[in-house]
């Protein structure tokens, strides 16, 4: 069935007058909702770990009709949840073509609609716009006007059409009216100056806008949603009270409460997918890197104002994958699979994810990273290794035993090092790995178990990733001290 294309072939369609006049935008959003609930249940798909928490919330505030706002740290999908709302919007709406505003054929608000509408009657000519289109959305910063957000009078417009200044048909409309019978998102709302924050009054609570002073009564049909930092409020910049006090609803969001949803949600971001060679990631590599964000955000040497985004682990994941991809194609090795040491690899997609408080800052951010690294390891592999005797293996060092274990060597030079380990190779199968799987995936449960040992301190490790016993240290030359003359050769002071 094809669309109405003029006005008098929309009256005579589905798209009704009355439905078209007092379905606003909130009333779609609220009946696609429900509708979406009867049938699926599912809102937001794709968005993890919110289904108890942040949806609801969320679902409550389109339930009620209220403008909202989203309020986490950095990474916690909130732009993703605003820019998902689209899904909740009708296939298609009918508007004027050439519209700025995309006004309703049935009743215009601007003055070149009713201009075109008085012309050409029920040939007035009709598009149509898709949810996306429908979506309009603005990062605050400082230097944002109020021209940008509602408008301005454009004095080349007014010249070429021969228009007087306080004509309607001189206005440039700024993005709020463009978003009309849409949604309008405001990304980082605090970093909004104040003085900017109160041009949104009117259109939250009388629904309309005016420009430049003129008498020129925009009443606009828009959903706005919004988007804050909680440090924002201290940091840069702050929400303005009455603005606060018009936004119906308020919803907090957070970071994964759980490792598997970390990785449920790395896995769903990260690019993984890569050409050529076959990617195997082992379960306990993923979880090192995501304990690496949930340690991080426990620790005192990291901001816990700022938040340790869920972007660390996805980036990491990336990095990690390209480092076992680069040595899998220097040693010509069909499959590739991470080792531990592919996360050390993987700092300078960790490092700059953080924010160092004092303590951290004069350690370092290479040093504070690979102190998490190593907690994260600890902790993955009491998961799998609880109450399991690793004597034999740390004998073996403790008897002199020494191996070298570097990110670049390939899995057949490693494989036939750690073989040498007594013990270890029988270890790995509490990692669902044994001697019929690859020789990369052996390597790499080897290595864990290793680093493990090591995260725990029952073995050492030197910088040039030389695994050793646990007592050994590496021997630093010692500092030599240039004698100084006793007191009586001394030449006095001036």
């Amino acid at each position: 069935m094809s669309l109405p294309r003029t006005l008098g072939e929309l009256r005579q369609s589905p798209f009704s007058e009355q439905r078209l006049r007092s379905r606003r935008v909130k009333d779609e959003l609220r009946d696609n909702l429900i509708t979406k609930l009867r049938e699926t249940g599912s809102v937001f798909p794709g968005i993890v770990g919110y289904d108890d928490t942040v949806v609801p919330q969320i679902v409550n505030a389109i339930l009620s009709r209220h403008n909202f706002i989203l309020l986490g740290l950095r990474g916690q999908a909130k732009s993703r949840i605003l820019r998902a709302l689209t899904g909740l919007l009708d296939p298609q709406i009918p508007y004027i073509a050439g519209c700025e505003i995309h006004d309703n054929p049935y009743a215009p608000i601007c003055r070149r609609c009713r201009d075109e509408i008085a012309k050409h009657g029920d040939q007035t000519q009709i598009a149509y716009l898709q949810p996306d289109d429908r979506y309009v959305e603005k990062l605050a910063t400082p230097d944002v006007t109020i021209a940008d957000l509602i408008g301005d009078i454009d004095p080349i417009k007014a010249a070429r059409g021969g228009h007087e200044l306080s004509s309607e048909l001189t206005v440039h409309y700024g993005l709020l009216p463009r978003a009309n019978r849409g949604i309008f998102a405001i990304n980082e709302l605090p970093d909004l100056a104040g003085k900017i924050q109160v041009g949104l009054f009117n259109i939250m609570q009388e629904g309309d806008v005016q420009i430049k002073g003129y008498p020129v009564r925009l009443p606009l049909d828009v959903a706005m949603v919004f988007s804050a930092n909680p440090e924002d409020y201290t940091a840069r910049g702050k929400i303005i009270t009455p603005l606060k006090d018009r936004i119906g609803s308020e919803v907090r969001t957070h970071y994964p409460a759980t490792v598997e949803e970390g990785i449920a949600i790395t896995a769903q971001e990260a690019w993984t997918q890569r050409d050529g060679y076959k990617l195997h990631l082992p379960k306990y590599v993923q979880e090192v890197i995501e304990r690496v964000a949930f340690v991080a955000r426990e620790d005192k040497k990291i901001d816990k104002r700022s938040g340790v985004s869920q972007r660390l682990p996805i980036s990491a994941t990336e990095n990690v994958i390209s480092n076992a991809e680069r040595r899998a194609i220097r040693h010509a090795e069909k499959t590739v699979v991470p080792r531990i040491s592919d996360i050390y690899a993987a700092l300078p997609a960790i490092t700059g994810k953080l924010e160092l408080e004092y303590e951290g800052e004069m350690k370092g951010a290479d040093h504070v990273s690979r102190e998490l690294i190593r907690a994260a390891i600890a902790k993955t592999f009491d998961d799998y290794f609880s109450g399991v005797d690793m004597r034999q293996i740390v004998q073996w060092f403790d008897l002199g035993g020494e191996i070298k274990v570097t990110e670049s060597a390939g899995a057949k030079e490693v494989l036939d090092s750690v073989k040498g380990i007594q013990g270890l190779m029988e270890k790995i199968s509490a990692l669902d790995v044994s001697a019929k799987d690859t020789m990369e995936s052996q390597v790499s449960a080897a290595e864990f178990v290793l680093e493990g040992l090591y995260a725990h301190k029952r073995i050492g490790r030197t910088e040039e990733r030389v695994f050793i016993a646990g007592e050994k240290q590496i021997k630093k030359p010692e500092r030599t001290y240039e004698r100084e003359e006793p007191f009586r050769n001394r030449r006095p002071y001036n």
